[in-house]
């Protein structure tokens, strides 16, 4: 009790502190998360990139395996949802607003990039390659691992749903276990706030940019920033004052529906054929790659390449890895039921299949424009990103309708995830309480909104990615001491009796 206390105090006063920088000195953290992580990334980037791909061949492993007999639950036990509507709540808890965000904008980014080294053609291969991969099977990888040794030691052996329950079962009263387990579950505090707080400000300057759009102007105004960061407040507080129940799931299914809704009208009304040979090149060439690719760190590309490479795979890797613990206690508690064999499977690929196909639509179409137009999405990139979705809706039919659902969308996806995380955040921070108090639920709600107007007055993106890498970095070795301990607890598990589902 006493450890829970110290751990919500600290948790809380950490982010407090972060929070309140931010908001009084913008230029100065950021400046220090700049520091930090570029550091980090130079000189441990080969770690995080062998530790995630480590990551999906072990899932992929379990697949082939006796292991993947095994049930999450008692043998008896079955799945609660039926397999659509799982692969669709994975996906709106991992991915949500950010493929709003960068549908169009970042495979153009690659392009725009890309073009300085290599032919129209081959760019723009490439610039799809990026997206596939930076939203693909290896940030499913890292959800997976970290939910699925969650839901193991909770479902097949009693645990709370903490980050820290696997190290303390495995290594009961052992001092060292239980100071790792305080530190894990701390820090996946501090990745999980930062992290959410991050898509906060995604979401805030998206649905700014959208309403701008549906007014008829030509920037969005800070005045108009601020109204929507209080207006996104002011709809998630509500809910955390009640429990968390089913109408959150009907909200997520909501938003999951216009993006798909979306992803079909944009492929139906745009050039349809280019589209669908844009998205069947793109798995072709994402799967001929996807091992290998994660293994390269463009050591021999120059500083350059380097560069890009650090601001964009490391810090996505990275960005999975903070949302690991929120998205994995949310997959586990969904995922009773299932075998090891169908969690991996639907984690790994029903989500990668559906960004592949969003890339190649949205992408596609933003790279037509540019070798068939007159690029002017290509040249949005380089001042106005979060522009961009919208300036491709303009150029189909019924884009005000497009536009307010993409609106809609991003506002629903943000809402959702910041009730789920402050619900999360209240249960890691009391030491595993499944039902946290409606103070210490809106305690978490004031401060995400606290670290997101952070991120938002940090003026740009690429200022929010940094610091929501600067709150994972920790947490990059707690994945790597999860992924241990769920090998350690099968093993023990299978050698005592025969792995089976009975189905």
């Amino acid at each position: 009790m006493q450890s829970s206390k110290i751990l919500l105090a600290a948790s809380i006063g950490l982010c407090a502190l972060i929070g309140i920088w931010g908001v009084a000195d913008p230029a100065g953290l950021q400046a220090v998360a700049s520091s930090i992580v570029d550091q980090y990334f130079i000189s441990r980037g080969w770690f995080v990139m062998l530790s995630v791909t480590i990551m999906l061949l072990f899932c992929l492993a379990l697949t082939l395996t006796k292991f993947g007999d095994i049930r999450l639950g008692a043998d008896t036990d079955r799945p609660e949802y039926s397999t659509p509507t799982w692969i669709a709540m994975l996906f709106a808890a991992g991915m949500g607003v950010g493929l709003l965000f960068w549908a169009v904008a970042e495979p153009l980014t690659h392009f725009h990039f890309a073009k300085e080294f290599l032919p129209a053609p081959i760019a723009a291969e490439q610039a799809l390659l990026a997206a596939n991969f930076n939203w693909g099977i290896h940030a499913w990888a890292i959800y997976g691992t970290t939910a699925l040794a969650i839901a193991y030691f909770s479902y097949r052996r009693g645990t709370p749903m903490m980050v820290s329950a696997p190290v303390k079962n495995l290594f009961p009263g052992e001092t060292w276990a239980n100071v790792v387990g305080w530190f894990s579950d701390f820090m996946a505090i501090a990745a999980i706030a930062i992290g959410v707080a991050g898509s906060v400000a995604m979401g805030v300057f998206q649905v700014a940019d959208g309403v701008t759009v549906l007014l008829g102007n030509e920037e969005t105004t800070s005045v108009l920033v601020g109204v929507v960061f209080v207006a996104m407040i002011a709809a998630y507080i509500p809910p955390l004052l009640v429990d968390l129940g089913a109408g959150m799931a009907r909200l997520s299914n909501i938003a999951m529906a216009l993006a798909i809704g979306l992803v079909i009208y944009t492929i139906i009304m745009g050039p349809s054929e280019f589209l669908l040979n844009s998205i069947v090149s793109g798995i072709g060439s994402y799967i001929a790659v996807v091992i290998p690719r994660g293994l390269q760190t463009y050591t021999f590309f120059g500083d350059e390449i380097s560069k890009w490479f650090r601001d964009w795979t490391l810090t996505y890797m990275v960005w999975w890895i903070a949302w690991g613990p929120f998205v994995g206690v949310f997959v586990a508690r969904i995922s009773k039921g299932r075998t090891i064999r169908e969690f991996v499977l639907g984690v790994l690929i029903g989500p990668t299949v559906f960004s592949t196909i969003w890339f190649g639509a949205f992408g596609g179409i933003g790279i037509f424009d540019t070798l068939n137009g007159q690029g002017d999405l290509l040249a949005l990139t380089q001042t106005n990103v979060e522009r961009m979705t919208f300036a491709l809706l303009e150029r189909l039919p019924l884009s005000t309708l497009t536009t307010l659902a993409t609106v809609l969308a991003a506002f629903l996806f943000i809402v959702t995830s910041v009730v789920s995380a402050a619900f999360v955040l209240g249960t890691f921070s009391t030491g595993g309480d499944p039902n946290p108090s409606v103070r210490i639920r809106v305690i978490w709600g004031g401060l995400l909104g606290v670290l997101g107007a952070a991120m938002i007055l940090s003026g740009s993106m690429q200022a929010v990615r940094t610091l929501i890498a600067l709150g994972a970095l920790p947490f990059v070795f707690i994945t790597v001491i999860l992924l241990a301990c769920l090998i350690r607890a099968l093993l023990q598990d299978t050698r005592k009796e025969p792995a089976h589902a009975d189905r």
